[in-house]
């Protein structure tokens, strides 16, 4: 039986797949191509990540189709409920990607309080002419210790980011409409272990009392974070999307942060991607990122090896 993996698999993927007696094509098919070459190919499972969209005119055209299998955790660029509808299994990888999506939020945080997505494009091109000026405009960073992480969206990434702010000594506060609250327990390098019960917050608690926002929610047609919500925010407070692209208004953002009411925002998606707004791209308060959350080697095996699992236990039922 053949898988074709049209935006990719890693190594290890491909190798627990060949092993249960599958052949994988990685071949790149062209949207508009598509539904021949599965045809012709015989392609019984199609593997994804965020560049193919998979929609009804697809799936009806693809009867030998079984499995659509998105390599990451949202899964709005395929037609779920209606594949399922069609007896199609659809299939994602939601723990995959946790830990790299998580590092990716403090590389942000790192980098908007000691403004380092401001320093490295300054330096290249001021560092030797201008350089106490700019260890000047940069001497006001602040710490991460101490302060308040506010998690919007407790599910497992929102967890594991919370996860790393609690080892930094940051206080978490959640939202999430579907938790009450959760146990978080931090592993260490000794076997050690240390549990914290997190009590979610009304979304209007967390906006108000949180010195930074992290936003881990899937794609919505509202706003989770508009002109209101960026009201309610803390003077100087930070903002990190990397969730989904239009979670955020951009408009009402770059005004927040224009007007000194943010003190910087941090963006890997997009309302529009892949062109995101020249606005967003030449902002000097935004750290800015090309959708890569997920975008680790360790997080590639993890995803490979989860899609392999659950595809040689559909197709060989």
């Amino acid at each position: 039986m053949k898988i074709l993996a049209n935006d990719g698999i890693s190594q290890s993927g491909i190798d627990d797949l060949t092993a249960a007696g599958f052949e994988v094509l990685t071949t790149t098919v062209a949207q508009e191509q598509l539904e021949t070459f599965i045809n012709s190919e015989n392609i019984v499972a199609l593997l994804v990540r965020s560049a193919t969209t998979v929609r009804q005119d697809l799936i009806d055209a693809c009867p030998n189709l079984k499995i659509i299998g998105r390599g990451g955790v949202g899964m709005d660029n395929i037609d779920v409920e209606y594949a399922r509808g069609k007896g199609l299994s659809v299939i994602n990888t939601p723990a995959a990607s946790s830990e790299s999506v998580a590092e990716l939020v403090f590389a942000h945080l790192f980098s908007g309080v000691r403004f380092l997505y401001d320093s490295n494009r300054a330096m290249p091109l001021d560092g030797d002419s201008k350089f106490k000026a700019l260890k000047k405009a940069y001497a006001k960073g602040t710490e991460l210790r101490g302060k308040t992480l506010g998690v919007i969206g407790f599910g497992r990434i929102g967890q594991a980011t919370a996860k790393m702010a609690l080892g930094l000594g940051m206080k978490v506060i959640a939202f999430d409409p579907f938790l009450e609250k959760t146990t978080l327990s931090l592993s260490f390098f000794d076997g050690q272990t240390i549990d914290f019960e997190i009590k979610t917050a009304s979304k209007e608690t967390v906006l108000k009392e949180s010195d930074f926002i992290t936003l881990h929610v899937p794609a919505q047609k509202e706003f989770v974070i508009g002109e209101a919500e960026l009201e309610l925010m803390k003077d100087g407070a930070g903002l990190v999307n990397a969730a989904r692209g239009g979670v955020v208004d951009e408009v009402a953002l770059v005004n927040a942060l224009d007007s000194g009411h943010l003190s910087f925002a941090a963006l890997d998606t997009f309302e529009n991607e892949p062109k995101p707004e020249i606005k967003l791209l030449m902002h000097d308060k935004i750290s800015l990122t090309p959708h890569i959350g997920a975008a680790t080697l360790e997080a590639q095996d993890r995803i490979g090896e989860e899609l392999a699992s659950q595809i040689s236990i559909l197709l060989k039922k």
